[in-house]
């Protein structure tokens, strides 16, 4: 079995044939946890994971670019109702050029979730683009013991300085098909197998050999790469990583 631990079923993009898509990675043994970037994908998250027995679960936050609209604690709180809500995310900072802007906003909503998180007990899911230092520097300066700190850093694009510093916080590192892009070889190399996550970010980065829309199925290639990249089998990796996942999020 393998797990998605970062899949965007619930947006736009599989709205004409999410539950063929979700119907396919259960028939084939991979699971998947959809994640809200605002409100109403959150709630369209839990909605579709309610669906389901076992094998979706859903992540609720809202995303740094969307930090203008504002962090309603009350919504998103009454969401976590759902025993199907296993983390909360995505979240934290995106300092690409058009959203330098807000950045103050983006810190104030990262703190606000990540209050919730800590209310709830769950993981956090991280987003983090061009801002390493800084979200190192709030997440270490949050109010919460660093041993009880659990969560993923999704998409990892950091340097292997950057990855040092989660991974003494506790965290792990989540890896999609950004690694067939950029050249993540040596923080995977580094990266001890316990700290690994894998994940799609569907549907965007999709890996070859697959091309147009990401699905969770094939996070399978991701797997297969990291396999490649640490020397170790795909049969490993897949039971590594999806052990990894089930602790974390209480699969």
């Amino acid at each position: 079995m393998l797990i998605d631990t970062h899949a965007h079923v619930n947006f736009k993009a599989f709205a004409q044939d999410s539950d063929e898509v979700i119907k396919r990675c259960l028939e084939n043994q991979v699971w998947l946890i959809n994640v809200g970037s605002q409100y109403a994908t959150s709630q369209k998250a839990v909605a579709m994971a309610e669906k389901y027995p076992q094998g979706v679960y859903a992540a609720i936050g809202l995303h740094p670019i969307h930090a203008l609209d504002g962090f309603k604690t009350a919504a998103y709180r009454q969401l976590l109702s759902s025993k199907k809500v296993v983390a909360i995310g995505e979240i934290g900072l995106d300092y690409k050029k058009e959203y330098l802007s807000f950045k103050e906003e983006q810190k104030k909503v990262f703190l606000e979730q990540m209050k919730l998180a800590q209310e709830a007990n769950l993981p956090i899911i991280f987003h983090c683009r061009q801002a390493h230092q800084e979200l190192i520097k709030i997440i270490t300066n949050f109010q919460l013991p660093i041993s009880k700190l659990r969560g993923v850093v999704h998409c990892f694009t950091g340097n292997w300085s950057a990855a040092q510093e989660y991974l003494k916080m506790g965290l792990s590192l989540g890896f999609n098909g950004i690694i067939f892009k950029l050249n993540l070889d040596k923080v995977i190399k580094q990266t001890p197998l316990e700290r690994i996550l894998l994940e799609t970010d569907c549907p965007y980065l999709t890996p070859p050999p697959m091309e147009g829309r990401n699905e969770p199925l094939y996070v399978k290639y991701v797997a297969e790469r990291i396999a490649q990249i640490k020397n170790l089998s795909y049969e490993e990796i897949i039971k590594a990583t999806t052990a990894n996942a089930q602790f974390l999020f209480n699969l």
